[in-house]
């Protein structure tokens, strides 16, 4: 019978290769004007592909076969002491149908505590579950030396930082690029100076006071800033704005050299101390 079953088997799998080549062989007239390329590597590698799927077929089913024919045979091995306790011997008994590797030996037995009519139980842990516990020590242990005791590998806090640079790189560098800071030099020129006065009384004022004094936002005469006080630094705050601050971005409102003349101005203002100045705010700059 088993032999029979293998004739089968082999004649199938001839049958199926047969098939193959056939349909390959028929496809190779209407593929022939195609330039070889791509799509000769992609039917090889379907045609490999599902050739090693039918192997491993074959595989299971004659496998499957063996463990169905020798049954008998493999469940006196099983019940041998010298096997049945063993841990191949429990791959053995899972594939004639014992499942103590999944589900454990004990399994609701009595250890005869009884207390008020309440009885303890005696159940393994499924086998399955303790050895996943075991690789998880081992990936711990693993992951403590490489990331922590060699530092070989970045942690979370590295690797976002990482990223974030890698990521700057994608931003064209010109002028619109908020993590470029410009080279800018301040303006002195009286008629610039003037400027930029003008445009601050205009669209900053109401925000930083008519002397940047400062009221809903900080005071912009002192030494020290949320966001730089170089004039590049101000220029960059300006001109692209704070959202989380509530200071907008003034980019299409202004022109760079609007924007360059109004930084200029609050730059000249340092160390005016006006009247009813607001409390410091940020870090000191000199």
């Amino acid at each position: 019978m088993l032999s029979f079953s293998l004739t089968s088997l082999r004649a199938l799998a001839a049958a199926v290769l047969l098939l193959q080549a056939g349909t390959a062989l028929a496809q190779a007239p209407a593929e022939s004007a195609k330039p070889a390329g791509a799509d000769t590597q992609m039917l090889l590698f379907w045609f490999l592909l599902s050739t090693l799927a039918l192997v491993l077929l074959v595989f299971v089913l004659f496998f499957t076969m063996i463990i169905v024919k020798m049954k008998p045979q493999l469940r006196k091995l099983y019940e041998l002491p010298t096997v049945h306790d063993t841990w191949s011997g429990q791959v053995l008994g899972l594939l004639i149908g014992d499942p103590a590797l999944v589900t454990g030996k004990n399994k609701d037995e009595l250890m005869g505590h009884d207390y008020d009519g309440i009885t303890e139980f005696d159940n393994d842990l499924p086998p399955w579950w303790k050895y996943g516990f075991y690789v998880t020590i081992v990936f711990a242990v693993a992951y403590m030396g490489y990331y922590h005791v060699a530092q070989a590998g970045q942690l979370q806090t590295a690797e976002y930082e990482t990223e974030m640079q890698q990521a700057t790189l994608l931003v064209s560098a010109d002028n619109d690029d908020p993590n470029k800071l410009t080279t800018y030099a301040a303006l002195k020129a009286p008629a610039d100076l003037d400027a930029g006065k003008t445009i601050f009384t205009t669209n900053c004022a109401p925000c930083h006071g008519p002397n940047a004094e400062g009221k809903v936002g900080p005071n912009l005469t002192d030494e020290y800033w949320l966001h730089g006080g170089e004039i590049n630094h101000v220029y960059k705050t300006i001109k692209f704005g704070v959202t989380s601050k509530g200071m907008v971005a003034w980019k299409g409102k202004l022109s760079g050299k609007q924007i360059l003349q109004v930084s200029s101005f609050i730059a000249s203002l340092k160390g005016s101390k006006p009247a009813g100045a607001k409390e410091p705010q940020g870090d000191k700059e000199l």
